[in-house]
C-alpha cells in the first residue's frame, strides 16, 4: 500500500498547508484518513477527488472535520456532473450523534458507523480500532492488507493499550504535539520522546511523527523521538509518500 501525506499540523494549518491528514491507496482504492482544515485543497495534489473512495475520521475535533463541508460540496458537484457515480462514504464513530449525522449529506456523502469493538472492511483493508485517551471520543486506525500494516494513533497522551494495537506495524504514524516540558500539563497528546517508546516497545518498523505543534522548534520533538526509539524515525513531511 501507498502512504502519502496530506497535511501534518495539529490544531490549524500554516499558511498555505493543512492539519495531519493522510491518502492511503491499495489496488486502486483510495482513503482519506480525517478532513480537516486545508485538506481538500492539499489532496488535490496527489489525486482528483473524483478518484477518492472513502474516508476514515477518528473523531470530531475541527482540525480533523473541518473540511468535511466542502468535501460534501465536491460530492453534490461530481454527482451532478455524473463523475461521482454513488454516495461517498465516510466512516466515523456515533458516540456523538449529531457529528455522526452530519456526515450524512443530501444523499451524495454516507456516515458509515464505526465500532471500537468490531473490525470492518474498507475498500482493500482489514480495518480495526483502539480507543485513545482524548478530551473527546477518539479512535486509533489499524489498515491492514497483504500482511502489512499502518497505524494511525490519532491524537492521544499515553495508553498502553496502543502499544499491542501498533505491535509489528510497518509503519506507526503518531501524534507527536508536545514538547517534553508539556508532558503532564497539556492533556490528551503525546510528545515525541512517548512516541518514540510506543513505536519501541510495538516493535513498529519506522515511525512518523504528525500533528506538530506550529510554534517552537519541531526538531526538538524529533530528537526527543529518536531518545526512545532506535528505527527510521522522521517528522511526516508534506508530499512525502512511501510503499510499504
Amino acid at each position: 500500500m501507498r502512504i502519502t501525506t496530506i497535511g501534518i499540523w495539529g490544531g490549524y494549518p500554516n499558511k498555505n498547508e493543512a492539519t495531519s491528514s493522510f491518502l492511503l491507496e491499495h489496488e486502486g482504492f483510495r482513503c482519506l484518513v480525517d478532513c480537516g482544515s486545508g485538506v481538500l485543497a492539499a489532496v488535490q495534489n496527489y489525486t482528483e477527488l473524483r478518484h477518492l473512495d472513502a474516508a476514515v475520521i477518528s473523531h470530531y475535533h475541527p482540525d480533523h472535520v473541518a473540511d468535511i463541508g466542502v468535501l460534501q460540496h465536491a460530492a453534490m458537484v461530481g454527482m451532478q456532473l455524473k463523475e461521482w457515480e454513488k454516495p461517498f462514504p465516510i466512516y466515523g464513530h456515533d458516540r456523538d450523534p449529531a457529528m455522526f449525522e452530519s456526515l450524512s449529506y443530501k444523499g451524495v456523502t454516507e456516515g458509515r458507523p464505526i465500532d471500537v469493538s468490531r473490525d470492518m472492511q474498507i475498500g482493500p483493508w482489514h480495518v480495526s480500532f483502539c480507543e485513545t485517551i482524548h478530551p473527546v471520543y477518539c479512535l486509533a486506525l489499524k489498515f491492514t492488507a497483504d500482511g502489512k500494516s499502518v497505524v494511525f494513533t490519532a491524537d492521544t497522551e499515553w495508553t498502553d493499550e496502543l502499544v499491542l494495537f501498533s505491535k509489528d506495524a510497518e509503519l506507526l504514524v503518531s501524534e507527536a504535539n508536545l514538547y517534553e516540558k508539556y508532558v503532564g500539563i497539556i492533556k490528551g497528546h503525546m510528545s515525541g520522546s512517548q512516541a518514540g517508546q510506543l513505536a519501541a516497545q510495538a516493535g513498529a518498523k519506522a515511525l512518523w511523527l504528525t500533528h506538530l505543534p506550529q510554534y517552537g522548534d519541531i526538531e526538538e520533538i524529533l530528537q526527543a523521538a529518536k531518545n526512545t526509539y532506535t528505527g527510521k524515525v522522521q517528522l511526516a513531511k508534506i508530499g512525502q509518500t512511501v510503499e510499504i
